[in-house]
């Protein structure tokens, strides 16, 4: 394995291992560095019209330019939100009550995050249909059952690029396509992708994509929505009030968060391809080191279309929750961190035909930026003996 990460980066936190870059991930510091001014000397509002406000307008746009040169968008085609959350439910309820007179039938999947399952079951209290469809056993859409579900009354398509849990990739150009063919607006939540993988809005004939700047290396409370300006995407706006963001999103802008946002989509367009590699060399490792050490071990979602830094690994005859807490100087998730309050095996596992007992014996291992291979076998070791153990007692 390559050895160490840039040496620029974040903080480490010595007492624990964290491989739960899906959940977030620590800012760096090149991005916490350029963010710095915008919090004390350039403090300015970018709508007001002085020097100050100047300086932060034109730090957003030179911010909006980097996030755009990152998924191959237009500049005016990026709407600063809050996050991927946000950018979810402008996309969909956006959509849908500005084109509920074309339409009322939204297709979307099972396996999506809960802020864009949530938003539609918020449709369907207002009367309009949502189909949601199944995925097969490696966490793959049937595109034939795509175009089956698409009907004249159909007005969006959302389908998450890479999923939070598995980790396991959608194949957008094809899904780009089938919406084309029948006048269906595309939406994708990128949260994961974007990044991590390349992401391309014009090769995958997207009309709306959901990021978010915490999954990234960027800080929290900012991410940002795509919207075609050539596309079917006139959207009714969630949040009123002074007009910014084309209408789309009032409110002050976050210009720290911004600033942070452009940084990090920046060094992604610059690291990305070689950081992919290092980190999706170390993820086979320890998938190897646990294979090889433990018998009766399930690796969930498609293997070949996969995000680099994502394993997620069940293990037959341990208790999850007894797995979870044996794992004190891991940091590691057992499915998405805006579920793990919830009590009950993941519904994206179930979805690719795991039992519940099995599903919630799993351990999400999200790698990133700053993981070292020492990280990765004190990792492996750890979950090696703990599994052990549990069998051990539970025979």
């Amino acid at each position: 394995m390559r050895a160490d990460p840039p040496a620029s980066g974040a903080a480490r936190v010595p007492q624990a291992v964290y491989l739960d870059y899906h959940a977030t991930t620590p800012v760096d510091r090149r991005v916490f560095a350029a963010m710095a001014p915008y919090f004390t000397t350039h403090f300015g509002n970018p709508h007001s019209r002085h020097s100050f406000g100047w300086q932060a307008e034109a730090a957003v746009a030179h911010a909006r330019g980097h996030l755009a040169k990152l998924i191959n968008a237009r500049p005016d085609e990026i709407v600063f939100t809050s996050g991927a959350t946000e950018s979810n439910n402008l996309a969909i309820k956006g959509l849908a009550r500005s084109r509920s007179s074309r339409g009322r039938h939204i297709v979307t999947v099972v396996t999506e995050h809960h802020a864009v399952l949530d938003p539609c079951h918020s449709l369907e209290r207002e009367g309009f249909r949502v189909s949601y469809l199944p995925v097969d056993g490696e966490g793959r859409l049937n595109l034939e059952q795509v175009a089956e579900a698409l009907t004249p009354e159909t007005i969006l398509l959302s389908v998450m690029a890479a999923n939070n849990e598995t980790g396991v990739l959608q194949d957008l150009p094809a899904l780009g396509r089938l919406a084309r063919e029948h006048g269906v607006a595309l939406h994708t939540d990128a949260a994961q992708a974007v990044g991590k993988i390349p992401v391309d809005v014009r090769a995958w004939q997207v009309d709306l994509l959901s990021l978010s700047g915490h999954k990234m290396y960027g800080p929290k409370g900012i991410g940002a929505l795509f919207v075609r300006r050539d596309g079917p995407t006139d959207l009714v706006a969630q949040m009123e009030g002074g007009g910014q963001e084309r209408g789309l999103r009032s409110g002050t802008l976050n210009v720290p968060g911004i600033v942070g946002l452009g940084e990090a989509a920046l060094i992604a367009a610059q690291e990305m391809a070689e950081e992919s590699r290092r980190v999706a060399e170390m993820r086979d490792h320890l998938r190897d080191r646990l294979l090889e050490a433990l018998p009766d071990v399930r690796v969930n979602g498609s293997w070949q279309h996969r995000l680099p830094h994502n394993l997620n690994v069940s293990f037959a005859g341990v208790d999850g929750d007894a797995l979870m807490m044996g794992l004190q100087d891991v940091a590691v998730s057992s499915s998405s961190a805006c579920r793990s309050g919830e009590a009950g095996p993941s519904y994206v596992l179930q979805a690719l035909g795991l039992p519940p007992a099995l599903a919630q014996a799993t351990l999400r291992f999200g790698l990133g930026r700053f993981t070292t291979p020492a990280e990765v076998e004190t990792a492996a070791t750890q979950v090696i003996q703990v599994v052990r153990a549990l069998r051990d007692v539970a025979l």
